[in-house]
């Protein structure tokens, strides 16, 4: 999974989508795909349940190459058809420029009945510049996987709007932490503190307050018929 630091300003929008993956893990049985693995932090985590892992990613990664197969996810895969029982592709929709060529290729590779699970970012900042092309709406997921010939199609917001919110806030106060060493000691001996409590906190005005339209992301599943 994602690491959890909880002196961080983000652990919390790791922590909610490995909420959602952690639910997702046992029915990931078989084959699992992962698209765009980046440096593999599901790898483990998977094979609890799957009987083997393959990650796919692109030579232009900014994280360590840790692949299996290196490939461009813009473009057909090198990957028989019908050959993995599940897919599952995290925060790796939006760097796509062409986001229907991956959805296309992963139900040809899927399994008839297969699953594939998706996260993709929606009020979120632009990151791994300038490979960051869209965001989607619970209405452009849907679409995305209906062409693709997708059903079953599932789209549950990541979070609500003030844990989005208190999120982004953390995001532009980490700008805050430069100059000397001594100044961004201090800085991050206050701000660790705010961090931490607004993202305890986050979750219980997401339920208090619940904003079904402000999210920091959504996770999609969906089937293969």
């Amino acid at each position: 999974m994602y690491p959890e630091h909880k002196h961080h300003h983000n652990w919390l929008i790791k922590k909610t989508i490995n909420d959602k993956l952690r639910a997702r893990l046992p029915v990931l049985v078989g084959r699992v795909l992962d698209l765009g693995c980046g440096t593999r932090p599901f790898e483990t985590d998977i094979l609890e349940y799957a009987d083997e892992y393959i990650g796919v990613d692109w030579s232009n990664t900014l994280h360590n190459l840790k692949a299996d197969i290196i490939s461009d996810l813009n473009k057909p895969l090198p990957i028989p058809s019908v050959s993995f029982d599940h897919i599952v592709s995290l925060e790796v929709l939006e760097h796509l420029h062409d986001p229907q060529m991956m959805l296309s290729e992963a139900f040809r590779i899927l399994k008839s009945g297969g699953s594939i699970t998706v996260s993709a970012p929606f009020m979120w900042w632009v990151h791994e510049a300038p490979w960051d092309y869209y965001r989607y709406t619970q209405f452009g997921h849907k679409y995305l996987f209906s062409k693709a010939g997708f059903v079953g199609i599932e789209v549950q917001p990541t979070t609500g709007f003030w844990s989005m919110w208190l999120l982004k806030l953390n995001y532009q106060t980490s700008r805050l932490i430069r100059g000397p060493w001594l100044v961004r000691l201090v800085l991050r001996a206050v701000l660790i503190p705010f961090w931490w409590i607004n993202q305890c906190m986050a979750p219980l005005l997401d339920r208090l307050w619940p904003e079904e339209n402000e999210t920091a992301g959504y996770v999609v599943t969906a089937f293969k018929p």
